[in-house]
Order: C-alpha cells, then structure tokens, then sequence
C-alpha cells in the first residue's frame, strides 16, 4: 500500500458502554527488536506474537533484502535463520522503514558497524523526524552517516572502525540509547549510555536473553563489543500501547466493563497506568506473570469519574506514547490536567502536542497549548471534524473521543493506523465502539 496516496477517514459515534475480553496485538518494540537479534543470532530462533504491522513488516522486510531467511508459518509466528553478528550482506538499493522511526534509529545504529554501505529511507511522516540525535552520537563512535540536515534519508558508510564511548543523552529516548548499544555490539572496547530519566529498557533485555554480556540499572547501560548473539525463542506479551486505547476508553464510557489480556507490564512502559489511577480511574491488575523475558497481567477496567492533575514530571517518560489517549482521558475529567515535560511529542509522527490540541478544540475542549505540554480543561465533547495528520496513536484517541461526545466524531487520514494496531477499528466494534469508515 502507498502510505502517502491512501486516505481513509472514520466516524466514531457513541453506543453506549463498552464490554468484553480483548486481545490486542504483540507489543510493536518488542517485535522490531526480536526479529533484529534473531537475524544477528547464530542458529534459529522463533519468534511467538510478532505484530503484524506494516512498521514492523517493513523491518523484517529489511533483514531479508540483507540476506537473512525469515519464514511466516502462521499469522504472529515468525522463523528466523540467523546469518551471526558479521552475516548480513549488502542490499542492491536504499532499505525502506516506511512509518517506523523504532525501526531506522535502530538500524542506523546497527549498520553503522557492517562493512558495507546502506541507505536508509521512509515515508513522508518519517522523513520529516529528527534523526540528528541519533547521528550525533554514531559519530562520536567513528561512524559515518550523511543525511538531508539531520533528516532521512541516512547514507551509512560501512567499513568504519567503530569504538565504544561513555554517552550521556540529553533527552530520554530508548531509540538513541538503543541506537548506541547496537552500535557498540561492533565497537572495539566498552559502550556506556547513561539517561537523563530512565526509558524503556527491551534493548538490554532482549541482548542479555540473546546471550550477550550487559550490565543494566534505570538510566545506565553499558556493555562491551567482541561477542556473539545465540539464537533463542521469543515469546512478545501483548502491547500497552494498543491497549492503552481500551484501558482509556472503558476509563471514560458510562457502564463500561472490558479485561485485556496478557498486557506487557514493562514498568518503564506503564506510566499511563499511575497516571490514571490518580486520577481516580478504575484499572485492576490480575494474573501477573512472565512472558518472554517482560512482566504481563491481565488489565480489568470500568468507568469510573476522573479527575485532573497535573501529571508528574517523573512518569512523563514511561507513557510518551500514550500521550495522545491521555489528553482524550483529560478532556473527560473533572476540572484540569497539566501536562509538562513532554516536549518529545513535537517530533513524532505528527506533532502531538499540536495535533491533539487542535482537535480538541475542534470538539469544543479548552485547551492551553504550551511548549513541551499542555493544560486540558474537562468539559463536554462536541462532534465535529479532526484531522490525524496521519498520525495513528492521535486517529486511535479520537476513537475514543467519538464514544463519548454528543455528536459524531469524523476523524481524517486514518491509514496509518495499520503501521501498529492493524484490525484496531475491528477489534474496537467488538468491544462495542461506534466506528464504521467513510
């Protein structure tokens, strides 16, 4: 599908409340990093949950234009043959992310120490977000990687006598700390990252499972290059996420009931859980477990009137992503929630602050836009027109929107959101949203 031609829109409508077990789809990280260390392991791994989205679609894609067999026995499963940290081989043409910056900061990292060129291209939405903070530190490694002032596309020379450095990132992002590390599995001598705020942590994670040596804590990585990877079988949990888009919805609909099953429960991944129970949301945890290397529950959700804070500053990291189902959650509480800190927003895949704001108010909501953040007044929702931007996490929280306010909800250039929670609009008809496309 041409990403950029396509464009679809939704209505979302109330129908009253929402019930119901759902499974939503693998943990989108989780599934990008898998099939990369699986492709750099020695021997064969399985990969179990992998998210059939087109970002992750696009990186699988990419391994095997880098001469790494992947089999697809069944929709989720994955078999990937290993070609050995020094095994991949030049592609004939630029390698196409599509929408997935996880996917290209992390490559960029990655290709950064092969002995071969590559280039490294995306959609409209990707070429238009900062990889400048990822290039600066491959540098410091003694990478080179030209690009269009910090833009994709990214031309990696390879051939490079990577060595590891002590980087300390200015912003929390696990992309650029990931970017680095992988960097360091090829450099001579140690790599260490060190965080302004601690950030999700898959990377160490997943590399400690594969088998390589790595020393991690909240906001410090450090490991050293000259090892291997081994091939091991990969079981994804479901993504927070994408279910954060139910847990917000069964939040805010009158009657609403819904569990979410096996939820990954990566506590640098589930702020939006704190910030919601002070809000005074309803959200029991049941069934915890271990999946695959990462913490899962099972999530029991029911309305429940919410309130306004100010969110704080300490949990702004570990719910970035689900930013956007927030600000519908605070345009349905009682008085007003302040967002700060959350500049990271302005350079996704849309600016989300923005975004969110204008439609917002394009349903009647107060908000006070502010640099890094936001300041939501709760209110009734009118109906009314909002434009994605093509973003599919902003499309997703209008969704919700549309369940709650008094007329229906038409939400613009919703094809995205098959680049992380394909079937989202299915999967919410059965959980009793109004939302047909139009």
């Amino acid at each position: 599908m041409n990403r950029d031609a396509h464009r679809e829109d939704w209505i979302a409508s109330k129908r009253g409340a929402l019930q119901g077990s759902l499974d939503v789809p693998g943990d989108k990280s989780v599934s990008h990093r898998a099939v990369m260390f699986a492709a750099l392991a020695d021997g064969t791994s399985h990969v179990d949950g992998f998210l059939e989205g087109e970002d992750t679609l696009a990186t699988a894609a990419i391994f095997e234009r880098l001469g790494v067999r992947i089999e697809a026995p069944e929709p989720r499963k994955r078999v990937v043959h290993g070609v050995g940290i020094d095994g991949l081989r030049p592609a004939c043409g630029m390698l196409d992310c599509g929408n997935a910056g996880t996917g290209m900061r992390l490559l960029t990292g990655l290709l950064s120490g092969q002995t071969f060129d590559s280039v490294l291209t995306g959609d409209s939405s990707l070429s238009r977000r900062p990889m400048q903070r990822v290039i600066e530190p491959l540098l410091r490694m003694g990478a080179s990687i030209d690009s269009k002032s910090g833009f994709p596309p990214l031309r990696i020379r390879g051939g490079q006598a990577l060595q590891g450095i002590e980087y300390s990132s200015e912003i929390a992002s696990a992309q650029v700390k990931s970017a680095v590390l992988l960097a360091g599995l090829m450099a001579q001598g140690q790599t260490i990252v060190h965080e302004p705020h601690p950030t999700r942590d898959y990377t160490e994670r997943m590399l400690s499972a594969f088998g390589w040596p790595i020393h991690f804590a909240p906001g410090m990585a450090r490991l050293e290059g000259g090892h291997r990877l081994r091939a091991t079988d990969v079981s994804i949990p479901a993504d927070f996420s994408s279910a954060a888009f139910f847990v917000v919805a069964a939040c805010v609909v009158p009657g609403s009931q819904l569990v979410l099953r096996r939820v990954g429960m990566n506590p640098r991944r589930t702020g939006l859980l704190r910030v919601l129970r002070a809000m005074g949301a309803d959200i029991d945890v049941r069934d915890a477990g271990e999946q695959g290397g990462e913490a899962v529950a099972d999530l029991h959700v029911a309305h429940a009137p919410l309130r306004g804070i100010d969110v704080p500053l300490e949990d702004v990291p570990d719910m970035i992503d689900e930013f956007p189902a927030l600000f519908v959650a605070a345009a349905c509480a009682r008085g007003t929630t302040t967002v700060r800190g959350a500049s990271e927003l302005r350079v996704k895949e849309s600016d989300r602050i923005a975004t969110m704001a204008a439609g917002l108010r394009a349903l009647g909501v107060d908000v006070e836009e502010t640099s890094d953040g936001a300041a939501i007044r709760g209110g009734p929702i009118r109906g009314g027109s909002v434009a994605s931007q093509g973003d599919h996490r902003v499309a997703m929280a209008f969704a919700i929107a549309g369940q709650v306010a008094d007329d229906e909800v038409r939400i613009g250039d919703i094809a995205n959101v098959a680049t992380s929670f394909p079937g989202f609009d299915t999967l919410a008809r059965e959980a009793g949203f109004g939302l047909t496309a139009a």
